[in-house]
Formats: structure tokens, sequence, C-alpha cells
């Protein structure tokens, strides 16, 4: 096994530990899945309108935003189940996710399309640790999709650029900018006023 390879297999399998651990528990209500439900749908919506970039990548229109929103207003637990939910979808119903390779499912599906829950993982009382949740989203969604990067792509590394090269400036030019906006949208959302609105208090 290849040290990437292995640095790709300890960073899914704690995630999967972790993220799982912080899931127990959870029950979803009538409303509590209509949310999650909307999260999805507009998650995948976001994820079919894409801006191409010169390496090769792609903006979406701040497709995270939906599931760090149900993170913070809500709980990040219902992001956590919504995410793995479009993870699945999102080889179906959006053109250019596709798998090279089975593993490449539970690394670039499961753990990028759910890591956003740890946007509230911190709490939402206060600004800095909604920016502290969504450093901790970013990190890890962006490690993730450079890892499946350099394990399941490297075929397609420029030249001279090498595996991990090639997927650090193919993935950090598209969800390193993401992220940043998607971050300060949500930081000047009415959040307290839609945490009223979908009936959860303040925590």
């Amino acid at each position: 096994m290849s040290q990437s390879v292995l640095i790709m297999v300890v960073f899914t399998v704690l995630y999967f530990a972790i993220t799982i651990f912080l899931t127990r528990g959870v029950r979803l209500g009538a409303k509590e899945v209509c949310l999650c439900g909307l999260t999805i749908a507009l998650t995948m919506i976001l994820e079919s309108i894409r801006i191409p970039l010169p390496t090769g990548s792609s903006l979406t229109f701040v497709a995270m935003l939906p599931r760090m929103l149900l993170a913070v207003i809500c709980d990040p637990r219902m992001t956590f189940l919504s995410g793995w939910v479009c993870g699945i979808l999102v080889m179906f119903l959006v053109p250019g996710w596709y798998l090279v390779h089975w593993g490449q499912f539970f690394v670039e599906h499961m753990v990028c399309f759910s890591c956003y829950g740890y946007t509230g993982i911190l709490g939402s009382d206060k600004r800095w640790k909604i920016l502290g949740g969504i450093i901790i989203a970013s990190l890890l969604t962006v490690c993730g999709h450079t890892l499946s990067g350099v394990v399941f792509f490297s075929q397609n590394a420029w030249v001279g650029w090498g595996a991990w090269g090639y997927s650090i400036a193919y993935n950090f030019s598209e969800y390193i900018p993401e992220c940043i906006l998607a971050g300060i949208i949500l930081m000047i959302m009415p959040l307290d006023v839609l945490k009223k609105a979908v009936g959860k208090e303040r925590v």
C-alpha cells in the first residue's frame, strides 16, 4: 500500500469513526425530514450549475451553503445525514460526478458531502464559533478532495506537476474560493431569525 493510499484510508476511517459517533441518538421528525430534503434538493441544483476554470475544475454556486446553513440553524447531525444522501444522489443526478474506483465513493462522496456538518459543531451562539466550524468543515472537504485526486486521478496530472501538485492545484482552485464565499455569506446571514423560523432555540 502506497503512502498516499495509507494517508487516505486513515483520514477516511477516522472521519467516519468520529462522525458516526457524533451522529448517535439523532431523531428526525417530519419537520427535520422536510428540512433535510430541502437541503438535499438545493445542493443538487447548485451542484449542477458550474463555472469552468482554467485548471479543469469548476466552481458551483456555493453548493455547500445549504448544508452549512442546516448545520448552524438546526443540527450538525442533520447535515451529516443529508450529506451522505447527497453523496449517493450526486452520482445519478449531477453530470460530471462519477466513480473511477469504489474507494473513491467513501472519501469523495461520503466524506466530502457530509463534512459541512462540522460547520455547526462548535455551536452557533457566537460568530467566532461559526467561523471555527467553517474552517474545520472547509479543511475536511479540501483534504478529502485532494487525497481523492492524488489516489484516484493521478493519471490526469499535468507534466512535471506530479500527483500531489496536480491535485492541490486542481482542488484548491475550486474549493478554497467556494468555501470562502460560502463562509462570508453564512456569517452575514440573519441566523437568529432563521433559527426562529425553523423553531430552533439558540444553542
